[in-house]
């Protein structure tokens, strides 16, 4: 009795004596008293107790999320070969030069087969020469010198696209000089004239005044409704114009079938 009361005594003065926070010793392990094991040998030093508690706002961050390694960064060159687009300001236009009657030595050997040797357009191909002053006209020609706003139209497609099935093979200087020639074509620049990056700011067509902003959000808002007609919209039909050429269908026999 009186030892297991002294033993109770020994256990309390011990659980008093440990710092704020420690573990209870396991049960059966031997208390320890000034650093030593009740059998009188040096304990082994504690190892370092995690804290209880963590502070949200210095817990480490998520992991990042995983890349997916797919490909691999462009290339200079080939960002260059694909960044061949030229502004109206001339933004992007190359380095390069060429000459009204080198152009029309290129435009012959490369364009003429598609639009004639002085840009009339052979059979249906597309007309780039002449037509000022038909915009208002039944049958206005819209060329280079008669419609379109920008010099830099003309050399950012003959670059892009043309020759029709050998596009791209034009260097800076050939499309420079084809260039020149199709304005000496529409009488915007004398038949001595070198074109380059340097000047080409500097042409100017005659129609580039009359095209303005898309200003479709404003100008056309009223049309819009929150529940557009979607049948029987547009009334009876009736016809207003006819075809002014007639020779379009082609020739041969017609077709066999249930078409008429």
């Amino acid at each position: 009795m009186w030892k297991s009361a002294e033993a109770l005594l020994v256990a309390s003065a011990l659980l008093l004596a440990a710092p704020a926070g420690a573990a209870p010793e396991a049960k059966g392990a031997p208390a320890k008293v000034g650093g030593q094991n009740a059998g009188g040998q040096k304990a082994a030093p504690e190892q370092a107790r995690p804290q209880q508690a963590v502070n949200v706002s210095t817990a480490a961050p998520a992991p990042a999320a995983k890349v997916i390694a797919l490909g691999r960064p462009a290339l200079p060159e080939e960002i260059a070969a694909w960044n061949i687009d030229v502004r109206a300001d001339g933004e992007g236009l190359p380095e390069g030069k060429g000459s009204v009657k080198q152009g029309e030595e290129l435009f012959l050997h490369n364009c003429a087969v598609c639009h004639g040797e002085f840009g009339e357009g052979a059979g249906r191909w597309p007309v780039l020469a002449g037509g000022q002053g038909t915009l208002k006209s039944d049958r206005p020609e819209k060329t280079i010198g008669s419609f379109w706003p920008y010099a830099s139209t003309v050399f950012d497609y003959v670059h892009r696209a043309m020759p029709f099935g050998n596009n791209q093979s034009l260097t800076a200087d050939e499309t420079y000089a084809i260039v020149a020639y199709l304005l000496n074509l529409n009488d915007l620049v004398p038949e001595g004239y070198v074109l380059s990056k340097e000047n080409f700011p500097k042409v100017a067509l005659p129609n580039e005044a009359n095209f303005y902003e898309d200003d479709r959000e404003t100008t056309e808002k009223a049309f819009w409704k929150k529940d557009p007609c979607m049948t029987n919209c547009s009334g009876e039909v009736h016809v207003t114009a006819r075809a002014q050429i007639l020779n379009v269908t082609p020739d041969g026999e017609a077709p066999k079938g249930n078409l008429e």
